[in-house]
């Protein structure tokens, strides 16, 4: 095969260099050659594609969204005969798994192991206080209000651990939005059980893991995270065992089939997700978890006849439009970063 570099001359056959020619003019009159033609400048990408990218990253995430909410369901309703520690076990074996097979053969070795231990570990405590709240038969609105709250802790959160500066707007949205959770959590309300303080508990370490995945984000991948993440709820959801026993080792067939795509679903959102934040910028996106409270509401509606009561509902209105604003301010911060970076 030939090199296609060209072969520099050897010191044998190098000459003088000749004196350059002269440069001839064309006669009077002649037509002078036409200007050679330049390369025409890149174009950036088309905004429509643009557009059409976050377009189908929105409707990922809401499918996303819309997945977990089925598979939290699933679970609950299978809580009865499982228990929460076998419930954790079957969804690390089959979320796992979903994982391994939607990443290709791709590696999972993870690069920044001590956080990912600790943020799994860590995501396990959050699972066991929700799924013990859902075996006492709270319901999944009413869960899901609650972790409405993680936005706002995030936000405190990222201050000392990441750094951020929170103005004065955001301090007041901040504030207004646990004003939220008081309602929600007020004496003699549907929530005042202590079921909803650790439910509470759960997404402050919820917020903790989040903030922990955006500095997981810079050294290891979406699947290689939560691989390790869904992995782990086996050996502590064994641990578990003695402590949750489940009503029946061998669960009926209608309930496995129920636990599997419950696990399968928890790989496959994750991928969702991931997919999504590739395609749309994160301030788009990020307004979309609140669409489990809708799910939440349907689903419990439609399976148990749940429907959150009036305070749950007011309260998890004002924790979402404190969460929406923050969102907004990020936004705003964002842009006027970008512009001082271009100038």
């Amino acid at each position: 095969m030939p090199d296609p570099t060209p072969a520099s001359p050897s010191p044998s056959s190098v000459q003088a260099e000749a004196p350059p020619s002269p440069i001839r003019k064309p006669p009077a009159g002649a037509e002078a050659p036409p200007p050679r033609p330049q390369a025409p400048p890149q174009a950036p990408p088309p905004r429509r594609e643009v557009v059409d990218n976050t377009v189908l990253g929105i409707g990922l995430i809401a499918l996303g969204y819309a997945v977990i909410a089925g598979a939290d369901a699933a679970v609950k309703w299978a809580m009865p005969q499982v228990g929460p520690a076998m419930a954790m076990v079957w969804r690390g074996i089959f979320g796992a798994l979903a994982i391994l097979l939607l990443a290709r053969g791709a590696p999972l070795r993870p690069v920044n192991g001590r956080l990912i231990l600790w943020r799994s570990l860590l995501h396990c405590v959050v699972t066991i206080g929700f799924y013990i709240a859902w075996a006492r038969a709270v319901p999944l609105a009413d869960t899901y209000a609650v972790s409405a709250a993680s936005p706002l802790l995030m936000t405190l959160l990222a201050i000392p651990l990441l750094g951020e500066v929170v103005g004065w707007r955001r301090w007041t949205s901040t504030a207004l939005g646990f004003c939220g959770v008081l309602v929600m959590l007020q004496p003699g309300g549907a929530l005042w059980r202590w079921e909803a303080g650790m439910m509470l508990a759960a997404t402050g370490l919820m917020a903790l893991t989040r903030i922990w995945t955006r500095i997981l984000s810079r050294s290891d991948g979406a699947a290689t995270i939560a691989f390790w993440l869904l992995l782990a709820h086996v050996p502590v959801g064994l641990l578990l065992l003695p402590a949750f026993p489940p009503l029946a080792w061998v669960p009926s067939p209608g309930v496995a089939l129920a636990l599997v795509g419950f696990g399968m679903a928890n790989g496959v959102a994750h991928f969702l997700f991931a997919r999504a934040f590739a395609l749309a910028p994160v301030s788009v996106l990020a307004p979309f978890e609140y669409t489990t409270l809708v799910w939440g509401l349907l689903l419990g509606l439609l399976i148990w006849g749940d429907f959150p009561a009036g305070s749950t509902l007011a309260g998890a209105g004002i924790v979402v439009t404190a969460g929406l604003y923050n969102l907004h301010r990020e936004r705003l911060r964002a842009r006027a970063a970008r512009r001082e970076a271009r100038a």
